[in-house]
């Protein structure tokens, strides 16, 4: 099957309509509006999907859309509405002696294609952010969620169709694989791809894509809890960052303590005790913690139970003699997404802020912040752990590029 008519569609949808931004707004409060009242219709098939999938897999719960989860979607989709959108922003004018006047001015990234698992909720953050910024989106769904994407889908092409919108703005590509390897290589119609999933999804992707690539990578994330850390503190942003949600990227998955504060850790845990997390505790904090932890919930560490990203109600403990050590141990094992700090010498705070290399840097505060939402651009189309073009929660900034415009008035270049 040739999935070539996708991508000339899109092109072309893309091409041929100007949509002003009053009409992209009102469109995007309508997509709000009709998620809301489609409710009963998203969930409907949303449970077609999660009766196929194994409630013990970590991905069930992303998976799973809620009446409160879809008010918060339209929510998100409200703040993207308010935001000021960032297409025609000079971000440089000068005129140079030869009298050119040179701007450089905020586009359209143009056609961007995101391949994503199970998170039906991605489709409408995914068409929200690029139609605020007039990019043309397609997306790549997974099986396991097809049935609530393609209802998602449903109900923003019936609001394009009510504002007399090309459908083709938004694009959902069937679920065989060989969609995914035509998207993987649509060059000349696709000018970037953003995978969201496993890190096993986000390599293929990368190593396997013709089209650039911009990568959301996995969250191994860390806490360390400094010897001048504030215990009341600790317990409550401890507790946040691991049983929020388990199965999000900014979920806590190891908590590094310091010698120290060890006597503190029964206090940390019990929290997580009550919300049944199974502790990886290397040997210094099993012997604090056994008799005194769940015996059915407390393990000595292992090897690998650290630079694991468990998605669960999982977590690993790491104890060190001082910040050099947590600073070693998270730049082996991170991912680069999210590691925090629970301190209060301001010392140490400047030197783990300085020295983590990480999208998102915390101090006494929990990881479970770092969501484009929270931090204010509305929704968000992944979290990017990369350093080129974006890092951190990507908005509708990041779904732009610029250009150079150039204006003269009759001037050659000589020599």
């Amino acid at each position: 099957m040739s999935y070539k008519h996708y991508f000339e569609n899109a092109l072309i949808a893309g091409r041929n309509t100007a949509i002003t931004p009053d009409v992209i707004n009102k469109v995007l409060l309508d997509v709000a509006k009709a998620a809301i009242d489609q409710t009963d219709y998203l969930l409907q098939e949303n449970q077609k999907d999660l009766a196929r999938m194994d409630r013990a897999n970590s991905k069930y719960d992303r998976l799973t859309l809620t009446a409160d989860r879809i008010k918060a979607i339209a929510d998100d989709i409200e703040n993207v509405v308010g935001l000021d959108s960032p297409l025609g922003k000079v971000l440089s004018d000068k005129t140079l002696s030869n009298g050119l006047q040179i701007k450089k001015v905020r586009v359209p990234l143009g056609v961007v294609g995101v391949i994503y698992e199970a998170r039906p909720n991605v489709t409408f953050d995914v068409f929200a952010l690029c139609f605020k910024t007039a990019n043309i989106s397609i997306l790549k769904g997974g099986s396991d969620a097809d049935n609530s994407n393609r209802a998602i889908m449903r109900v923003i092409h019936g609001v394009l169709s009510a504002h007399q919108i090309d459908n083709n703005f938004a694009t959902l590509l069937p679920v065989e694989r060989e969609a995914t390897e035509a998207l993987l290589n649509a060059v000349g119609y696709v000018d970037v791809l953003i995978p969201r999933g496993s890190q096993s999804l986000i390599n293929y992707v990368r190593e396997s894509s013709k089209v650039p690539v911009i990568e959301t990578g996995a969250g191994i994330v860390h806490t360390y809890f400094d010897e001048t850390g504030d215990l009341e503190k600790a317990i409550a942003i401890i507790d946040n960052a691991k049983t929020r949600r388990v199965s999000v990227c900014n979920a806590l998955d190891c908590l590094i303590i310091n010698t120290k504060r060890l006597g503190d850790l029964v206090h940390i845990t019990e929290p997580l005790a009550t919300k049944r997390v199974q502790l990886y505790a290397d040997k210094k904090a099993f012997e604090v913690l056994n008799g005194l932890y769940p015996a059915e919930l407390l393990e000595e560490a292992k090897p690998e139970h650290f630079g694991t990203e468990f998605l669960s109600m999982k977590m690993a403990i790491k104890t060190v003699s001082n910040l050099q050590q947590a600073l070693e141990h998270i730049a082996i094992n991170s991912s680069k997404h999210s590691e925090a700090i629970i301190s209060e010498d301001e010392l140490n705070i400047e030197i783990f802020l300085n020295r983590v290399d990480a999208a998102a840097v915390y101090v006494n505060a929990s990881t479970a912040f770092t969501d484009g939402a929270q931090f204010g651009l509305g929704a968000e189309i992944g979290i990017s752990t990369q350093k080129l073009h974006a890092r951190g929660p990507m908005g509708l900034e990041e779904l732009t590029s610029y250009k150079w415009i150039v204006k003269g008035n009759g001037q050659v270049r000589k020599g």
